[in-house]
This record gives C-alpha cells, structure tokens and sequence, in this order.
C-alpha cells in the first residue's frame, strides 16, 4: 500500500483497477469523464478501455464481456444513465456473471448538465444496490465492495458519486499494482434459460430481485461503512443528523465546530438499511436530514418511521429546511445545524463563504477563435429576413444561445435538435427548420434522426459543426478522429458518407471561416427540399492552437462596434472609443476581418 493526492475520479479509476477490472467504457460527460481517462493512463496490459459512440452501448458492451466473466465499468453522468437505461433496466432482470459497476456521476447545482436527476432514486426504480461515497477514499474503497458485491449477487452495482466527490482531491491510501486483483474470464458459456430474456423468466427474475433486496438492505446495514455516531457529551440526545453523500462530509466537519448530535452516515441508500435506520431513529424526536438532489433519505426514513411505528419528526428538503435544489455547501449545512440545535448566534462566530467577495459573475461564451462562432454567424446572414428556427443540441455550440449571435432556439437533449426540427416543419411547413449538430454528437445520437426523417419525408437543414473532437468534455478521440482510447489508429469514420448511405443526396462541406463561401454554401443547400445537410469542418482552437493574430488599424476603425455586436468574440472589445483586440485571446481566425466595413482588421505583421 502506498498513499497518493487524488482527485475523486482517479481514486475510482484506481480502486477499478486494484479490483481487476477487465474492460471499462463510457461516453465522457462531466463530472464522470476522469475516471475512464485515469483507468486508459494507469491500466495494467489486462485492462481493455474504450470510448462508446453513446452510453447506451457502452452498457451493452460492458454486459457482453460480463457475459463471459470479465470484470467491467461503465462510466457516464447523470444524463447519460438515460441513454443507457434501455439495456441496464433488462440487464437487472437477465443478471450478469462478472463484477459490473455502472458508475454515474451526479451533477448538483447542476454546474454542467441539464437536469439534477438523482441516481440514488434510479437505484430505487431499477432495483439495483447503489453505493454512494462521501470522500475520494470512500469511493476507492466502494468501488472494490462494489464489484465483489455484483459478482456475489450476479447483478449490475451503481456506484454513485457527485460533483464535489468526483472532483475533490485527498490524500487517499491505494493498493500497490503487486496487490491488485487478477482476474481471468472464463469465456462466454451457452444457456438461452439464462442469457435470453422471455416474460417467463422475467417474472421468476422479479421474485428473485424483490427477495435479493429484502435480504441486502439487511446486509446493508451492517456495511460499516454505514453507521451511527453518538451524540457528544453535554449535547441532545433527542435529536439526530441524517446524510449521504458529500453532504455526509460536510456533517462531520460543522458537528466538529457546533457539538456532536447522534448522526447516522448513509453509504448505501438502496436497498436501504432499515434496521439500522431503526436503531438511529429509536429515542429520538427530531431528525434533521441533509442530502442533494432528491429528497432520497428523508422519505426513507419517513417510511421507516412508519414501518415500525417510531414517532419522530422528519426534516429536511420536502419541509424546506434545507434547499430543494443546487449543492449544498459546508455553510449552508452549518446554518442548518445551528437552527436544529437554536445556535443561531453561532454563525456570527464563524466565518463563512457569505463573507467574502461577491465574484463577477462570468458567463459563458465561445472561445475567442472558435469555428462555431463562424457557421452560426454564417448561417444567420443566409437566413437574414427568413422565417426560420434554429435548433441546438448539447456540446460547447450550445452557447450559440448567447448574444449577439443568438442562434440557439431550441435545446432539450443530445440529438433532440433534429427530432425537434421534423416537428416544428410538420406542424409549420412554411418555416425554415435548420438542426445543429457536433460531430461527436453526430455519432453518439444524431443518425437515427436523419433515418427518421428521409423515412418520414420531412424537410429541414442539417448543420454539423465537426471540430474535429469532442471538445465540451476535454477533447476525447470519437469515430470521426481515427484514433481510440486504446490509442489506436483506426480508419475515420466519414460524416459525409454516412449521410449519403443514409440517402442524403445534397450534402455540402465548406470552411465556416472562408465567409462569403459558407453563407453562399448555406442559401444554396437550404433551398434545395426534403432532407439536406451543411458540414461545418474547421478544428477546435483548444487542441489544433494557431499562431496567427489579427489586430486593428486605429486610424482605419470608425468605432462602429460592428465586430463586437454581430460576433462577441471576447477578445475583441472598446476603449477609446475604439476596437482593440486582446491579443493573448486571439486565434487569428479572421471572422472579424470579413465583417469589418472599413477593412480596418488585418494579420499581425
């Protein structure tokens, strides 16, 4: 054993490996995208890595080689479970043969997603036993319980951390690579009674689960990393703390500052731990619970108090007495504590974050230099005066939305933009319907909507802004790019080709930051009807970085701030009455110097 610094993911990534994983895929989403990235970096040569093209086959791919005795992880965030919930929810009932552990990473607040969907409440609707840490050593050590658990039980594991967890660093004690587990599977073996899912086995499959968690929760609660604190000296022994997760961490920190109550540390949320929730509950009258998302421990222990009829006062999100949305934070869990416990006078004694500056508040924009700026600009001066709809998709084009560009009208999930697009042109045929997409998300989820409209006979514009990676979620290699996590190189899988396999027959590739050609190219493709496409290639300036700088001739600028009101590059702004651009920021893409009325922008000499 030896001890290393560690972000969250990569005491994960590290405590899968020390456990003999043989196999992991995901599709990156954050806060989850580490932890594969860590297992590619580290992995011993029995360890095979791979980014999906979308998290629904990463799970079948991680079932298949649990079919035949391979230890593997899945890995996505929140959202991603959606995608992947198609196959897992069937995978519960047909069960598996290695160690599975489908680890899903929550996003309160949410920083980066689109939902504050909780997994501890999918654990509940699919029936599968989720582990949810509160440090980076916890999760090291739960990954590992996680995996002997699936293969004891035959099922898939959640493996449940959030933001704060997966991205925190500690000094976390991790297993020596002479003491990491090996595992050998033993190959795929014939049994359609077992691997063939049919109503039949379905129901039988049923009854077992429903038992199987009867018997866990049980299990559960002699877990030690479940347990109950006592209260300290001189403090109430009515009253008690309840809390999971990260917000279990911050408990034990403000207890150390206002005094200990008795405090009960959920790691497993389900199958809940009844008998110990019982013994938390017995001789108290009030409970406070602290948790994120949903309201997930406090209902149980409401079910709880009901199920062996314990009188005892529940609080927490669904009494308001702690936010129904957003993280928490070690303050807002000290304010809660200190109005339990009518300390209120306390917080005046103790420094909070509420005392330090406010930050300035930044939002959001494009990159100085990205080439989506380019196609949504084109797009919108070929679209000028148009009744049209511009229908986005998740990916850093998503903050197409800002202004001035003001390109981004609809947004919902990854892929949904071209669904989106179909519908509003069968119920608006006279509008333009235009549907943006990324080259990444291309693959992860577009394709069945171009299927479903050259099927369907629908009209609308497909843009793909291909930047030649995954850019949102740290530049991640995907079909497009010829090269994989193994790194391999591999043949390209051809945008274009695709489409035209599909049926697509006009289908356009141009440069967004040749101007003039990507708006003629624009106006010319989406005149043409039925189902057409525009092919935006020009590579992310975070990974393919230009040396070129533009700069502005103060005697040529006339200070009408055109290239500040119709692009918001942000290293371009005015002083002086004048443009200047910062030139730390500037890529030299030139989008600046086409629009420029008194071509007054030119290349650094």
């Amino acid at each position: 054993m030896h001890k290393e610094f560690l972000m969250g993911n990569e005491a994960i990534a590290l405590g899968a490996l020390a456990a003999g994983v043989n196999l992991v895929a995901g599709y990156p989403g954050t806060p989850s995208t580490e932890v594969l990235e860590t297992v590619a970096k580290r992995k011993t040569g029995a360890t095979y890595v791979e980014w999906s093209v979308n998290e629904k086959q990463a799970m079948e791919v991680a079932a298949g080689a649990s079919y035949a005795g391979a230890r593997t992880m899945v890995t996505m965030k929140q959202v991603g479970l959606n995608v992947a919930a198609d196959p897992l929810m069937s995978l519960e009932y047909v069960g598996v043969k290695g160690g599975m552990v489908v680890l899903v990473a929550d996003d309160p607040g949410p920083i980066s997603s689109q939902t504050e969907q909780d997994t501890r409440t999918f654990a509940m609707f699919s029936k599968l036993p989720c582990f949810d840490p509160s440090t980076a050593a916890e999760a090291y050590r739960m990954v590992q319980d996680a995996f002997e658990l699936s293969e004891e039980l035959k099922t898939p594991v959640f493996l449940r951390p959030t933001t704060r967890v997966c991205h925190g660093y500690a000094s976390v004690e991790v297993k020596d690579e002479s003491e990491y587990r090996e595992n050998r599977p033993d190959g795929f073996i014939k049994d359609s009674k077992r691997w063939v899912i049919f109503p039949k086995l379905s129901y039988k499959a049923h009854i077992d689960i429903e038992e199987r968690n009867a018997k866990l929760a049980d299990t559960f609660s002699d877990y030690e990393l479940n347990r109950i604190s006592p209260a300290g000296e001189g403090m109430p022994e009515n009253i008690g703390i309840a809390a999971s997760g990260i917000s279990a961490a911050y408990v034990s920190e403000v207890l150390k500052k206002t005094g200990a109550v008795k405090f009960f540390k959920v790691s497993t949320p389900h199958p809940f731990p009844d008998r110990l929730a019982k013994e938390f509950l017995t001789g108290l009258d009030k409970v406070l619970v602290c948790e994120e998302l949903d309201p997930y421990v406090e209902r149980e222990l409401v079910r709880v108090c009901g199920k062996y009829g314990i009188k005892v006062e529940i609080t927490g999100k669904l009494t308001h007495d702690m936010a129904v949305s957003g993280e928490n934070t070690r303050d807002s869990v000290f304010s809660a504590v200190c109005r339990l416990l009518g300390k209120e006078n306390m917080a005046a004694d103790i420094r909070c974050i509420d005392d330090a500056p406010v930050l300035p508040v930044r939002p959001p924009v494009l990159c100085a230099g990205c080439p989506h700026r380019a196609s949504f600009y084109a797009v919108k001066q070929a679209m000028k005066g148009r009744k049209t709809i511009f229908c986005g998709d998740i990916g850093c084009y998503t903050l197409g939305n800002a202004m001035p560009l003001d390109m981004v009208d609809t947004c919902l999930c990854m892929g949904a933009g071209l669904g989106i697009a179909q519908g509003v042109w069968h119920t608006e045929p006279d509008t333009s319907c235009f549907a943006f997409v990324g080259d990444s998300t291309f693959f992860a989820s577009a394709i069945p909507g171009v299927v479903n409209a050259m099927y369907n006979q629908a009209s609308f514009t497909l843009v793909i802004l291909d930047n030649s990676t995954t850019a949102m979620t740290g530049h991640q290699p995907h079909p497009g790019t010829g090269e994989t996590m193994m790194g391999e190189v591999v043949g390209k899988i051809d945008i274009e080709a695709v489409l035209r396999g599909i049926g697509v027959k006009v289908v356009a590739t141009c440069d967004p930051l040749n101007l003039t050609n990507a708006i003629d190219t624009v106006k010319t493709v989406e005149a043409e009807p039925g189902v057409k496409a525009v092919i935006f290639r020009s590579p992310c300036i975070a990974k393919f970085r230009s040396d070129k700088k533009d700069e502005i001739d103060k005697d040529k600028c006339i200070g009408c701030k055109k290239c500040i009101n119709e692009i918001g590059c942000p290293a371009i702004s005015l002083i002086d009455g004048k443009a200047v651009i910062d030139e730390t920021l500037c890529n030299g893409c030139g989008l600046c110097e086409s629009i420029c009325p008194v071509s007054a922008i030119g290349r650094c000499k």
